[in-house]
C-alpha cells in the first residue's frame, strides 16, 4: 500500500518568525546577505556566492539578457531560459557578459566608408551609443577612430554620408597599450576628462575600450555580482533532451552557471545528464531540481549537482497540483530538504545549497524561506512585474499589468521541462497565461524587498545569513493568529493631514 507521509504539507503563510534579541552591534547597515550558489567544501569558501540571496526563474516571461543585467548589478543571478533555439539562448548570455566590464570587447563597430546610415541602425540594434570605426569593421581591427551620437544628428547629417566625416580620428584620440591596469585606465578617464578610453595592441588593433560610465556604475552598484574579469555573472537554464549541444555553446558564450530545469527533478535523467556535464565541464557548476523532499536532494547531491531547487507545484502560475496531484507545500520541502542538506554535509564535508522556488507571494515569504534553511531563493512572479521582464505594459482600469505566463502553459509549450510523452508538444497544460500588477524598475523594487529582508533579520538578532538560519524561531500560526496579522480598520483613501 502506498506510504503516507504524517506530516501536514505546510505554506509559508502557516509560519511566523519569533523575534530575537538584537544586539548593538546587529543593524540594517550592517547585515551581510552574501550567500554560496555553488557545492564546496564546508567551511571553504565557494566559487562563486552570491552578494544577495535572489535568483530570477528559468522562464520566457521573466528572465530576458535586460533583467539579467539589472539583477547580476544588484548582487543576484538570473538563468536565462533555454525553451529557444541554442544559439538564441547562447547570443542572450553573451548580450550580458558584454554589457559590463572594465575592459569591455566592443561591439559596435563599423568601417570608415560605411554610411551614417548604416551607423545609425548598429547603434540602434545594440543600444550604445559610442562605435569603433576599424579597418574591417570589426572589434579586434585596427583602430582609425571612434564616433558617438554626439558626433552626428540623423535629422541634420545625410545619412548617405560615410562615418569617416563625422568620427574623431585616431591621432587625436588619447589611447592607451595592452599593458594597462583597470586602476590605470579608470585614472587616465578623469585626470584627461575622457569618455572612453580605447585598449591597443603594438599592431594599433583594438583590444578593449574602458568607459567613464562603467566606473560610475560601479559606485552605484557596490554589491555587483562580477567574475574575474569585472563582467557580470549570468546563469543559464537547460533540459535533459539536448544538453550535449545546448552546454557547449553556452559555456563558449560564458554562461557562470547552468541549472537543470524540470517539474520533477528526482529522475534517473536528470542523474545521468548530470553526471554528463560533471565529466565533461567540471569547472562548471550545474544545478539539478525541482524536489520535495531529503531523499530527492540526496540523490541529486550524490550525481553531482552544485545546488539543488526545492519546489513542485508551489508557483502562482503553476497548476501542476491541481492537474497531477503532485507536489508539496514549500514551507514543509524546504525543512525537509534543508534538513537532508546539513545530514550531506556532516556524511560527506561537502555543502550544497539549495534553492526555495516557489511559493514565494509576499516579501516576508523570503525571510521565512531563508529562516528555514534555503541558502537562496528563485522567484517569477516577483519579477515578472518589473520593466526589465518579457511581457508586455498594458493598462487596465485599476492601472498596469504586466504580462505573465507558466513555461507549462500553452503560450510557452516548454515540452522538455514536463515530459509529459507527447513527443514535442504538451498533453494538458500544467501553467496558465495571465497579469500580475505592474512594479516599475527592478532596481527599486528589489531595494524595498531587501530593506524588508535587512530589517527583518534585526528583529530575529542575525547579521549573517548562516547566522539567521542558525538561530531563527518559528510558530505556526492559526487561522485566527492569520487574520490577526493584518490591519482591521477602514482604510484611509486620501493622505492625512499633520497639524
Amino acid at each position: 500500500m502506498a506510504q503516507i507521509i504524517a506530516e501536514v504539507s505546510r505554506t509559508f503563510n502557516e509560519f511566523l518568525l519569533l523575534p530575537n534579541r538584537t544586539r548593538t552591534d546587529c543593524s540594517a547597515a550592517t547585515v551581510d546577505l552574501r550567500t554560496p550558489l555553488v557545492r564546496h567544501v564546508a567551511g571553504e569558501a565557494p566559487a562563486i556566492e552570491l552578494r544577495s540571496p535572489f535568483t530570477s526563474a528559468i522562464m520566457q516571461a521573466v528572465s530576458t539578457p535586460e533583467l539579467a543585467i539589472a539583477l547580476a548589478r544588484n548582487g543576484g543571478l538570473s538563468f536565462l531560459h533555454h525553451n529557444q533555439p541554442i544559439e538564441d539562448q547562447a547570443a542572450a548570455v553573451r548580450q550580458v557578459k558584454n554589457f559590463k566590464a572594465g575592459f569591455v570587447t566592443s561591439d559596435t563597430n563599423v568601417r570608415p566608408d560605411d554610411s551614417l546610415g548604416l551607423l545609425t541602425e548598429v547603434m540602434r540594434r545594440t543600444g550604445h551609443s559610442t562605435a569603433a570605426v576599424t579597418h574591417d569593421g570589426t572589434a579586434t581591427g585596427r583602430l582609425l577612430g571612434l564616433v558617438t551620437s554626439r558626433d552626428f544628428h540623423p535629422q541634420r547629417h545625410g545619412l548617405d554620408g560615410p562615418v569617416s566625416s563625422r568620427m574623431t580620428t585616431i591621432a587625436d584620440l588619447a589611447h592607451a597599450g595592452p599593458e594597462i591596469t583597470l586602476s590605470e585606465a579608470n585614472a587616465r578617464l578623469w585626470d584627461e576628462r575622457l569618455d572612453c578610453l580605447p585598449v591597443l595592441d603594438a599592431g594599433g588593433h583594438l583590444q578593449h575600450l574602458v568607459f567613464r560610465s562603467d566606473y560610475a556604475d560601479n559606485k552605484r552598484f557596490p554589491n555587483q555580482l562580477v567574475d574575474a574579469d569585472k563582467r557580470l555573472r549570468v546563469g543559464a537554464g537547460i533540459n535533459t533532451h539536448d544538453y550535449r549541444e545546448r552546454v557547449p555553446a553556452l559555456l563558449e558564450a560564458g554562461a557562470d552557471a547552468l541549472c537543470f530545469d524540470s517539474s520533477d527533478g528526482y529522475s534517473d535523467w536528470q542523474a545521468q545528464a548530470l553526471s554528463w556535464v560533471k565529466k565533461h565541464y567540471p569547472e562548471i557548476p550545474a544545478g539539478g531540481g525541482n524536489v520535495v523532499d531529503g531523499e530527492a536532494f540526496t540523490f541529486l547531491a550524490e550525481a553531482g549537482a552544485d545546488f539543488v531547487k526545492v519546489g513542485v507545484g508551489g508557483g502562482s502560475i503553476c497548476i501542476t497540483r491541481d492537474q497531477k496531484g503532485i507536489g508539496r507545500g514549500q514551507a514543509s520541502a524546504v525543512l525537509d530538504v534543508a534538513a537532508a542538506r546539513d545530514a550531506f554535509r556532516e556524511r560527506t564535508g561537502a555543502y550544497v545549497p539549495v534553492c526555495s522556488d516557489g511559493g514565494l507571494v509576499h516579501d516576508y515569504h523570503v525571510a521565512l524561506a531563508l529562516a528555514m534553511g534555503a541558502d537562496f531563493v528563485m522567484m517569477g512572479r516577483y519579477f515578472a512585474r518589473f520593466d526589465q521582464a518579457a511581457g508586455a505594459k498594458l493598462p487596465t482600469r485599476d492601472g498596469f499589468v504586466k504580462e505573465y505566463w507558466g513555461e507549462g502553459s500553452n503560450r510557452a509549450r516548454n515540452w522538455q521541462r514536463y515530459g509529459q510523452g507527447g513527443g514535442r508538444g504538451l498533453v494538458f497544460e500544467e501553467g496558465v497565461d495571465g497579469y500580475v500588477p505592474y512594479a516599475g524598475d527592478l532596481d527599486e523594487g528589489l531595494a524595498l524587498t531587501v530593506a524588508k529582508l535587512k530589517t527583518t533579520m534585526v528583529s530575529c538578532g542575525s547579521a549573517t545569513l548562516p547566522e539567521f538560519r542558525s538561530t531563527a524561531r518559528l510558530t505556526l500560526v492559526s487561522d485566527q493568529s492569520f487574520q490577526e496579522s493584518h490591519a482591521n480598520v477602514t482604510l484611509r483613501e486620501t493622505p492625512g493631514t499633520v497639524s
